[in-house]
């Protein structure tokens, strides 16, 4: 190996100046005063000639500390997961932390996989957006005894600390909006809900507003696959069917309107709506929860529910290093509010207010 290869080791380091590996772990880490000035000199000429450059990780593992926070999100195709780690990040970033992430794809049998990976990396703690259908996985990294901050997403049984969206208030104010516009047949679209406590929180919440509006609206939930676009686009015809019985003379209580859940469901509902070559704003009203750089741009603009998602990311990470830094207590459910942004898929111009 040549004396200038930037892969030196410690252990070449050790040869060049004529010394053990232990000797030359003591001058990087600070202790010269355990060795005699011309042994240190020498391992310091070493070095410099070697251009040796010490290994971070393994610094830290031998100071007990890792300085690397875990994060986990659901599916990093989603401008959500992408917002929240960027905020995320930068938090850690400030706090001398590093982020590993572990992208799980919308595949939850790979949760128990991607806790283990990040585990063995001895990270400190843990920020996780999952899937929520691994329970056992989680709880075991909780067992573990590092912190863990989750986002968006409860898991039963772990009492830790949450960062989400006021899922109630964000459907409350977005199903408001769209009675004040007149609609009055509403449907709320969403994945799945399996076990995704935000997605469970929002159709709840959009029951409820149903239920206590039963004399002004309707509304009904449909739970879609991505595969079934066939199916989406049969349910909005029936929604249109049911506006338009409910008001035979027309206006605005003649046509229904859609709820998204996400940005995901947003682009699948356009996709629907454009192939049945409705109009925006006009055959039917949308607004989604999420606003994405596209959003505005996509007929008349479609109304949205903006998350705080760089502020989600953030102050998880900052929840995390109150966690490390010893911080006890029972755990905390810290839910940011949404900024509604009304655009002209519900008729109205543009403008923006916080819920």
């Amino acid at each position: 190996m040549s004396k200038h290869s930037p892969r030196s080791t410690i252990a070449d380091v050790a040869r060049y100046a004529g010394v053990s590996k232990a000797t030359v772990s003591r001058f990087l880490n600070h202790r010269e005063t355990l060795l005699s000035p011309e042994i240190a000199r020498r391992v310091e000429a070493a070095v410099a000639e070697l251009k040796y450059i010490p290994s971070p990780m393994a610094q830290a593992l031998k100071r007990g500390r890792s300085r690397l926070i875990g994060l986990v999100v659901a599916d990093i195709t989603n401008p959500y997961s992408v917002a929240v780690l960027r905020g995320a990040e930068q938090a850690c970033r400030e706090a001398g932390y590093l982020v590993m992430l572990f992208n799980l794809g919308n595949e939850s049998e790979r949760e128990s996989a991607g806790l283990r990976a990040l585990s063995s990396y001895k990270v400190e703690g843990f920020i996780l957006n999952t899937m929520g259908h691994d329970a056992g996985a989680v709880m075991e990294t909780a067992r573990q005894g590092k912190p863990i901050v989750l986002v968006d997403r409860q898991h039963d049984g772990l009492d830790v600390d949450l960062v989400s969206l006021d899922n109630q208030h964000a459907m409350t104010v977005s199903a408001g909006h769209l009675l004040e516009a007149g609609y009055r047949e509403l449907m709320l679209v969403t994945e799945p809900m399996g076990k995704v406590s935000s997605r469970i929180e929002r159709v709840q919440a959009f029951n409820d507003f149903v239920r206590s509006h039963a004399g002004e609206a309707s509304g009904s939930c449909l739970e879609t696959l991505a595969e079934d676009q066939a199916g989406l686009i049969a349910a909005l015809r029936a929604l249109r069917a049911r506006a338009a019985a409910r008001s035979p003379s027309g206006g605005a209580a003649g046509v229904p309107a859609v709820i998204a859940g996400n940005a995901v469901v947003t682009l699948r509902v356009v996709e629907a709506i454009a192939q049945l070559g409705w109009r925006l704003g006009q055959d039917i009203g949308l607004l989604g929860i999420d606003d994405t750089p596209w959003i505005p741009y996509i007929g008349p603009g479609i109304s949205a529910v903006s998350q705080p998602t760089g502020d989600l990311g953030r102050l998880a990470a900052r929840c995390l290093m109150q966690r490390l830094q010893g911080m006890n207590g029972p755990a905390r459910k810290m839910r940011l509010p949404g900024t509604l942004i009304v655009r002209g898929s519900t008729q109205f111009g543009h403008m923006a207010r916080t819920l």
